[in-house]
């Protein structure tokens, strides 16, 4: 189980996270909300890449940074697209992240090659990196992520950048990982997670403005889908900012809007 306590965090003046407390158990949740509402600042701070000025992060009962490397051991983590080793073959950055991970020498070549096959990229193995697609060098991340069986597991905008049939795959394999884990998607193709999230958390301006099944959230606010409980919680933003927004199946980073959108100059909370 994980448990975030009373968790806060500012930028200088800007209030990233005002006291969030939510509780995980087995399955898929759903992270959304509009840029700078908090979302990547949440995710850093599980991931113990980032620390809260107040509260706790804590799994089973313990909090995560008395844990240390045993929570690492635990955590698999796809960040959006950054710090790829270009020159790297695949083969060769999943063998580098196993070991940070801790994964015995004896056992590396059978876990990269079941990774691989799980994102279907197996065929890539041998080529650099820099010769990858967006939407490989993304389920490369996702590859790198489930290494050593991991019993959480952070993905941010795992979609973005892939052809719809991959997509597809993609969302069905988070399904399939589900059980017996926690997987917490952030995205805002919101429907990518409808169909798979137990939960729905979002996130406004560092606060949890809703948290509720899929169901329950339409019910609640009178949408037929998703989609439209999020424009009906972000109507003025969204209205100003389609292009951060998107259910389409093209297969495009909808990361990438072109800036100029609400938010955009506080990108590093998005």
């Amino acid at each position: 189980m994980l448990e975030i306590k009373n968790v806060s965090k500012t930028y200088g003046k800007k209030q990233a996270l005002t006291d969030i407390s939510l509780t995980f158990t087995e399955g898929v949740y759903g992270l959304l909300g509009p840029n700078g509402a908090g979302k990547s600042t949440l995710m850093n701070i599980i991931t113990d890449n980032l620390s809260a000025d107040t509260g706790q992060v804590c799994w089973n009962g313990e909090e995560i940074k008395a844990l240390k490397a045993d929570y690492r051991k635990l955590l698999g983590y796809a960040p959006q697209q950054q710090g790829l080793y270009e020159t790297f073959t695949g083969r060769h950055f999943l063998s580098y992240m196993g070991t940070l991970k801790g994964i015995a020498t004896k056992d590396m070549a059978a876990e990269i090659d079941r990774v691989a096959d799980y994102v279907n990229l197996t065929y890539k193995l041998e080529c650099a990196i820099g010769a990858y697609s967006g939407g490989m060098k993304q389920r490369l991340l996702i590859a790198q992520a489930m290494m050593g069986d991991p019993r959480l597991i952070i993905l941010d905008e795992p979609t973005a950048g892939l052809d719809p049939k991959e997509r597809v795959r993609i969302r069905e394999k988070i399904r399939e990982l589900s059980e017996g884990r926690i997987i917490i998607v952030a995205t805002h193709v919101v429907s990518d997670i409808q169909s798979i999230a137990r939960e729905i958390i979002i996130l406004k301006a560092g606060q949890v403005t809703a948290r509720d099944t899929v169901a329950a959230l339409c019910e609640q606010y009178g949408g037929e889908d998703l989609e439209a409980v999020y424009m009906h919680l972000f109507s003025q933003a969204a209205s100003q900012s389609e292009a951060c927004l998107t259910t389409d199946v093209e297969g495009k980073d909808t990361a990438a809007c072109g800036g100029g959108c609400p938010g955009d100059e506080e990108a590093k909370d998005d």
